[in-house]
């Protein structure tokens, strides 16, 4: 008997400590958060011939190496077998992040970013009398690009960026001549771009600042004189208490923001009512979730798409994250049938494709998390362990508060019920536990 990690290694040609040690390097550069340790010769050995599992400093690469878990690497096949995956759901390979492929290449993006910054500050610097003639196109550009990159990149990779626009719209504001019309455009966009900052606050498990930032974001949809935004941001007002613990502020805001969003017909408003029943299912109240998933998916079948679904990324509720929402719903009822299991898996399938506008590595994380809890709750701690295989390999760099308290979810529940004494369990929680990176990972970030 042997495992499949050393099984796919004798099917590549890949004997020898000498030999695994270019491909293991080759994999960790393209992870970010790094540089990630080297196993040493002994080590290597342990894992192919002791059949000993490779320590947490060291999963990244190997998971990257493979596109498969950890938990499927080390399964025994018999000799000869072909190793066959557990089951089709998404491998680690999912959330690989690719570097540049060389320095020429990265000092080159660095410095046309340098020459793009100055052109657009003199732009801005100079259009004080042209009336927001140019200025206002160029931060919608950017709105655009921040708001779509948001879900699908490390924070740090554009956290810079985003605080800057922020300033530079803030600044406009305050000393820009604009008509009537132009001012509330602007106040439009700064009102996304304190939402996306708040967002990003909260993230980085600063809520104090995120509660702030959010007044900041509501104060500009007063201004811009903006029911969606007004409604938007209610529903961000609910996303950081709900990621707070406190499901009955969650409540009150999406509960607020449905009642600005009544005569909206984007996505807006299903969200509010998403944000609805995960707030009540968390407080136990059965009936609020059943009536606000309802009115979500009849409201589903008249969406026309508004402003803020056609910038995406952040700012649109996908069929795929309603979905994703309404299982996490059902999760805090402790529910675990046939049915539920599918949809979570089709949450999971949903979100496993890269070149999707809906990809979202955040959202993806959660709907595999979920499909954990959905699987525990049937009692298959097997199946619950594969699904967090991929979320569990995670490069610390993506590890933001949302995904970390999703995980924390799962090892809560690992500790209850007849799964509590199974091995797979216990060791799932243990690797659970020491999932939460140091915040300072996720900031400033790789810039090239």
């Amino acid at each position: 008997m042997k495992t499949v990690f050393r099984h796919l290694l004798e099917a590549q040609g890949i004997k020898g400590y000498e030999a695994f040690l270019p491909f293991y390097r080759a994999a960790a550069k393209t992870l970010p958060g790094g540089p990630y340790d080297e196993p040493a010769d002994k080590t290597f050995q342990g894992w192919v011939y002791e059949g000993r599992r490779p320590q947490n400093a060291f999963r990244p690469p190997i998971v990257a190496m493979f596109g498969r878990g950890i938990e499927d690497l080390w399964q025994q096949v018999p000799d000869g077998a072909q190793p066959q995956p557990m089951m089709p759901l998404p491998s680690g390979s999912l959330f690989e992040c690719h570097t540049d492929s060389g320095m020429a290449l990265g000092e080159m993006k660095r410095t046309g970013a340098m020459a793009v910054r100055r052109a657009r500050k003199f732009l801005m610097d100079t259009d004080r009398e042209r009336v927001g003639e140019n200025s206002l196109p160029l931060l919608e550009s950017e709105v655009a690009q921040l708001v779509t990159k948001y879900p699908r990149v490390p924070l740090g990779d554009i956290w810079e960026d985003l605080l800057d626009a922020h300033d530079r719209v803030l600044h406009l504001i305050e000393t820009a001549r604009f008509s009537p019309s132009q001012l509330r455009d602007a106040n439009f966009l700064a009102g996304i771009l304190s939402f996306v900052v708040a967002k990003g606050c909260n993230d980085l498990e600063d809520r104090d600042q995120a509660r702030t930032m959010s007044l900041v974001a509501a104060a500009f949809a007063k201004d811009a004189e903006h029911a969606g935004l007004m409604a938007l941001v209610n529903g961000l007002q609910s996303l950081i208490e709900y990621w707070a613990d406190r499901p009955t502020d969650a409540f009150f805001y999406a509960q607020r923001g449905a009642a600005l969003a009544t005569d909206l017909r984007g996505t807006v408003a299903p969200w509010l009512l998403g944000l609805q029943a995960r707030a009540a299912a968390s407080l136990g109240n059965d009936d609020a979730v059943r009536a606000a998933n309802e009115a979500a998916a009849a409201m589903r079948e008249r969406i026309v798409p508004d402003e803020f679904d056609q910038l995406g990324g952040l700012l649109t509720y996908s069929d795929t994250k309603q979905l994703y929402y309404t299982v996490e719903a059902e999760t805090f009822l402790s529910h675990g049938n046939d049915g539920l299991a599918r949809q979570a898996e089709q949450a999971v399938v949903g979100f496993s494709d890269r070149e999707s506008p809906d990809w979202a590595f955040g959202d993806l994380a959660g709907a595999l998390c979920n499909l954990a809890l959905v699987r525990l709750f049937s009692g298959d701690v097997d199946g619950a362990r594969e699904a967090m295989n991929s979320v569990l390999s995670l490069p610390p760099a993506y590890r933001n508060n949302g995904i970390v308290v999703s995980a924390a979810r799962v090892r809560e529940a690992l500790g209850h019920g007849p799964v509590r004494t199974a091995v797979v369990a216990r060791d799932l929680r243990e690797e659970i536990a020491a999932f939460p990176p140091r915040r300072a990972v996720l900031l400033p970030g790789s810039r090239s």
